[in-house]
């Protein structure tokens, strides 16, 4: 999964333009355009004003439909992985770009190891 994909799938579905994501979260247009090509990944907090911004659930971010654009209902999250998910929220902001890849590799490689 690609997140600057899936928002810049989500942008131009709702035909809005960078300008217009700027306008509605402060962040700006060069950033945005850093995310949507993959050069910087977005803090949860910066992912969630995004989603607002287009009117949909930031889950939708990270749905199997996110590639290909139809809607799909959220799955729900059992307790434990939203107090995971609440961890990660909590610490993301103090990572810098590089270890915020450093902890997805990481995570990806456990999940496989399994």
């Amino acid at each position: 999964m690609n997140i600057g994909e899936t928002i810049r799938n989500f942008r131009l579905q709702k035909s809005m333009s960078q300008g217009d994501i700027e306008k509605r979260t402060g962040l700006l247009r060069c950033y945005l355009s850093r995310v949507e090509n993959g050069h910087t990944i977005p803090s949860l907090d910066t992912l969630a004003k995004i989603a607002t911004s287009m009117d949909i659930p930031l889950a939708q971010f990270f749905s199997d439909s996110a590639d290909n654009g139809s809607p799909k209902s959220a799955p729900q999250l059992s307790e434990d992985e939203i107090r995971f998910l609440t961890q990660i929220r909590r610490y993301s902001p103090n990572l810098n770009d590089s270890d915020r890849k450093l902890v997805i590799a990481m995570v990806k490689k456990m999940a496989v190891g399994r």
